[in-house]
């Protein structure tokens, strides 16, 4: 049996506007019709033998992949929530133990949730000549043959061929491990496509549970403890499991590659049959894109006059250029990114700067999603906030109370059942109600539309933490997640 392991928890800052710490790439539909992680977790439906996958990532993004999910009918074994970022190894360890649990010895495919592949036969075709030496006890990593000399990626260099000579049929070719190379400079990047004996670090692996556990215990056995303690001191909660907070705190972070690939002597690399790219970058997303006659990336609202070899993302407003060659530029709600193509990798440095003066636009688009749905600021100025709210049909907002606001709800689409002290009443489209400071209150949609409509904050405190939940069916507490 195969058990898919997604590795969900990246930040995605170097498409900066467009990701968010709250609302990373993997979350984002970059360049098709359903997201990177969706798009991850459809292309395996056609394995054979594949069980329900384990996901892992952060509490904050829980809601949304729980969501992402059901809207495409997947059920997982496990969500488990990471309480603290420690690189990839922990993590393959945590969802090593949890599938020796589940079945007798599986076969794990670990993805990175953000990948973008478009040749799906390529795909399983690699994937199941994996799971022949998996089974076999080797740790399998899926190397990408490079056609461009890449600074950007981990590179790893081929060993000695472990497909018989003259064998045909046999699928994509494998090859013991000679070594791992870390990123290097151009010239190096060079020499290594020249030479032929190289492939991209692609950050999917194939390993049975026990193989990497075993690996794991002899090479890094204090990640192993640390993960074991996590565990066992975690609990479930609601759709979720999560781990023992300080346990998993005192996991030494490593990635898999340093802690396991790179020490073994079990490690085969297996060249991926198929088109990849991890759209880590600007550039990649114009690489990937449909271009138009000029050679042009657009998305959204664009005007273009003598622009060429462009990427243009509008996502709110017209975005209008002349005259550019070789740009991106980048619209959100809240920034707008303007840099030539050459220059994008540096956007993680700028991303960092803007956090250390803790602009709030590295954090959350104007945009932020809900267990129960949707908010978005509208507009906002001394005492007084405008949000829109969108209530998911069945969904409500917690119990709660404000001691420094008070709260106008118009609704505009839908049906609303409002609670305000110890009434309750139905609220239609056109209708308001007034929440006063102090007042205990819960929204809930009761109807099978969206519920959508306008909150009016007024005080002399507007933050998110200015609320007390006294229920809530999402186990959120006090000052956690806003409404």
């Amino acid at each position: 049996m195969i058990i898919p392991v997604i590795l969900a928890g990246g930040s995605g800052t170097r498409l900066w506007p467009l990701s968010r710490s709250l609302y990373p790439k993997q979350f984002m539909q970059l360049v098709d019709d359903v997201t990177l992680l969706q798009s991850t977790l459809l292309r395996l439906t056609p394995l054979e033998e594949v069980c329900p996958p384990i996901l892992l990532c952060n509490e904050d993004h829980r809601f949304i992949v729980a969501e992402q999910l059901r809207s495409i009918n997947i059920t997982p074994a496990a969500i488990v929530l990471e309480p603290a970022a420690r690189n990839t190894a922990p993590a393959l360890a945590v969802a090593a133990l949890i599938a020796a649990e589940q079945q007798d010895d599986p076969v794990l495919l670990a993805l990175p949730a953000d990948h973008h592949i478009t040749d799906t036969l390529g795909f399983l075709a690699t994937a199941r000549k994996g799971v022949h030496y998996a089974e076999k006890g080797y740790l399998v990593t899926f190397g990408i043959e490079p056609d461009v000399p890449e600074t950007g990626y981990g590179y790893i260099r081929k060993g000695p061929s472990l497909d018989p000579a003259g064998s045909v049929n046999l699928g994509p070719p494998a090859w013991a491990i000679d070594s791992f190379v870390e990123k290097p400079d151009i010239d190096t990047a060079k020499s290594y496509v020249d030479s032929g004996q190289y492939c991209w670090n692609s950050g999917m692996f194939m390993f049975k549970a026990s193989t990497l556990l075993e690996e794991m215990q002899a090479h890094a056995p204090a990640i192993v403890d640390a993960c074991r303690r996590a565990l066992s001191a975690g609990r479930s909660d609601l759709d979720f499991f999560r781990l023992g907070k300080t346990a998993f705190a005192q996991c030494p972070s490593d990635s898999i590659d340093y802690a396991v690939m790179e020490r073994t002597r079990a490690g085969v690399m297996i060249a991926l049959a198929s088109d990849w790219s991890d759209l880590g970058s600007w550039e990649a997303l114009w690489q990937a894109g449909e271009k138009d006659s000029d050679h042009n990336v657009v998305h959204g609202d664009v005007c273009l006059q003598d622009v060429q070899q462009s990427f243009v993302y509008a996502s709110s407003r017209l975005v209008a250029a002349v005259g550019l060659n070789n740009h991106v530029v980048v619209e959100t709600k809240d920034a707008v990114f303007v840099a030539p193509r050459d220059y994008v990798q540096q956007v993680k440095a700028l991303v960092d700067d803007l956090k250390s003066r803790n602009r709030p636009e590295t954090v959350a688009h104007k945009k932020v999603y809900r267990p129960w749905g949707a908010s978005e600021d509208i507009d906002v100025a001394e005492r007084f906030l405008v949000r829109r709210l969108t209530v998911k049909p069945k969904a409500k907002l917690s119990l709660q109370k404000h001691f420094n606001r008070a709260e106008h709800w118009v609704v505009v689409k839908g049906t609303a059942l409002v609670t305000r002290g110890e009434e309750q009443f139905i609220l239609k489209e056109d209708q308001s109600a007034y929440i006063p400071l102090g007042v205990e209150h819960r929204l809930e949609n009761p109807g099978k539309i969206p519920l959508e409509l306008v909150e009016i904050q007024s005080g002399s405190y507007l933050a998110e933490d200015d609320v007390e939940r006294l229920d809530d069916a999402y186990g959120r507490h006090n000052n956690a997640e806003g409404e």
